[in-house]
């Protein structure tokens, strides 16, 4: 896991979600759980977060093809490999 790549995929991901007003407090849990990681490097929660974010962003490119990029879903896809 790339940090300054993934930083970067989870702050939009996070913005992204807050834009679009989905997953409920998932933002502010990928945001909670990002710092989490940054200060004791355990990924767990963040791969979990991330993971449930990708699933969330995909539903929403289904309702709305402009919603959500390709190429955010591909770089979140990219990051948890």
């Amino acid at each position: 896991m790339e940090v300054v790549k993934m930083e970067k995929t989870i702050a939009e991901a996070i913005k992204k979600l807050d834009k679009l007003k989905a997953g409920n407090s998932l933002a502010a849990e990928l945001s909670w759980c990002w710092v989490s990681y940054k200060n004791d490097n355990n990924p767990a929660g963040v791969i979990e977060k991330t993971e449930k974010a990708l699933e969330v962003l995909k539903a929403e490119k289904e309702k709305n093809s402009r919603a959500v990029s390709k190429k955010l879903i591909a770089d979140l896809e990219g990051a948890l490999n």
